[in-house]
């Protein structure tokens, strides 16, 4: 938590989505964030049949909002801007 807050502090705030990519290592990190959403969805959907540890599924889901915090400062860190998604229609 408090790694988080610490980066974003560092970074502009998002008024649109962006989407992943700009370094490697930033699309890298959002590659990890994506498989941990992944297993974030896998494990509410366990978690309806067999009970799962509340800290394991609090746990995976701020992992994964810190990559994303640590992808935007990786291109930040690089002078590389963030990819915002623009609406095509």
């Amino acid at each position: 938590e408090l790694n988080i807050d610490k980066i974003n502090k560092e970074l502009p705030p998002l008024k649109e989505f962006i989407l992943p990519g700009g370094s490697r290592v930033s699309s890298y990190t959002h590659l990890a964030r994506t498989i941990c959403r992944r297993v974030e969805r896998n494990l509410f959907e366990l978690n309806q049949s067999d009970k799962v540890n509340e800290v394991s599924l609090k746990y995976i889901n701020r992992l994964s909002d810190f990559l994303f915090v640590l992808a935007r400062h990786l291109n930040k860190s690089k002078n590389i801007e963030d990819i915002f998604w623009k609406k095509t229609i």
